[in-house]
């Protein structure tokens, strides 16, 4: 990766992160629901995901003023109290959806399963 590539994987990633630990730090109780040190990289990831997502669909659907300089298109969006509201919701699930799934905590495929992927990954690389 170029050091111009790490820049603009920066520029595009801190927004949405910054407004994930935004959120995280405005609710103790999705720490709690993300409690081990996988389920919060599994929530800080899902969440950047699903708030990219959510507010690349407010872009689509909200006429934004042209950038001037003042505030990003993300900071324009975050203004609507509805936009925000909904934000929020996506990140609490995605903490809650996780905290769910706690039978998937460390779970490991099986030897059939293995042996599947195997053959699969062995006739793509032949291909």
């Amino acid at each position: 990766m170029t050091g111009q590539d790490e820049v603009w994987l920066q520029l595009v990633d801190e927004p949405i992160a910054a407004i994930v630990s935004e959120i995280e730090a405005e609710d103790p109780e999705l720490r709690a629901l993300v409690a081990s040190p996988e389920k919060l990289l599994a929530f800080r990831t899902f969440a950047n995901v699903r708030v990219g997502i959510v507010l690349g669909r407010l872009l689509v659907e909200e006429e934004v003023e042209a950038y001037d300089g003042s505030e990003t298109w993300v900071e324009t969006l975050l203004k609507n109290p509805e936009h925000r509201r909904e934000i929020v919701a996506e990140v609490r699930a995605v903490a809650e959806e996780l905290a769910q799934d706690e039978g998937a905590e460390g779970a490991t495929p099986d030897e059939a399963t293995r042996t599947r992927f195997r053959e699969f990954a062995r006739r793509e690389l032949e291909s």
